[in-house]
């Protein structure tokens, strides 16, 4: 399955945006970096752990385009799929989730799109993340062009019950076995406990912290 490129002029079109997309994902990652630093400048706290980036293969974008109906061109892969830039912030604790995506939305340069909060309302798989549709400006020499980028922003526990999850998936071609599937749904249950017992011990660790220096 391959895109529809039939023509030199098609084939220069899609390194262009290829190139589009490329740099929309650096400028979005370095503004995380950049955010990150300041948060441990002022408060001596790195909210993100890491940060991971992708371009979506060309074969996953035709079969995403075919699955809802369309073409296989370059004009509906700008158009209909939202994913094509993808950025993943893992980050430690729940709260800096929505801090992160509070600092994101701030920036006045990045517009939001559309917001999924699978945290507050999880799959029924059990997955749990929190995702950003958002645009960028990216600044060529001849025109601006706001560009979309989805970003996923999850604690550590989440992406490793993710990254099981898609494996998964892929494994079996989306039909596990129906023990399998509870018991990933068993370990999403325990991840949230996890998440939410780190939270709370940071909390207390931060709070007497707090107290040892006043006194």
């Amino acid at each position: 399955m391959e895109l529809r490129i039939e023509r030199d002029s098609d084939v220069d079109s899609w390194k262009e945006v290829i190139l589009i997309y490329n740099s929309a994902l650096k400028q979005i990652s370095t503004k995380l970096e950049i955010l990150n630093d300041e948060f441990q400048h002022v408060h001596r706290y790195n909210p993100i752990e890491h940060i991971k980036s992708r371009i979506k293969t060309s074969e996953s974008i035709v079969k995403k385009l075919k699955r809802h109906g369309y073409e296989s061109t370059i004009q509906n892969m700008v158009q209909y799929v939202n994913d094509i830039a993808g950025i993943r912030v893992i980050c430690s604790f729940t709260s800096d989730i929505y801090r992160i995506a509070e600092m994101i939305s701030n920036q006045s340069d990045i517009k939001v799109i559309s917001v999924k909060d699978y945290i507050v309302n999880p799959k029924p798989s059990g997955y749990k993340s929190y995702h950003m549709l958002v645009t960028v400006p990216v600044y060529l020499s001849d025109r601006i062009v706001d560009t979309k980028v989805e970003i996923q922003i999850r604690t550590v526990a989440m992406d490793f019950w993710a990254s099981l999850e898609h494996k998964i998936h892929y494994k079996f071609e989306g039909n596990a076995p129906a023990h399998i599937k509870n018991e990933l749904i068993e370990c999403a249950r325990m991840v949230s406990e996890l998440d939410a017992k780190m939270l709370s011990l940071n909390d207390e660790v931060l709070s007497l912290s707090e107290r040892e220096e006043n006194t």
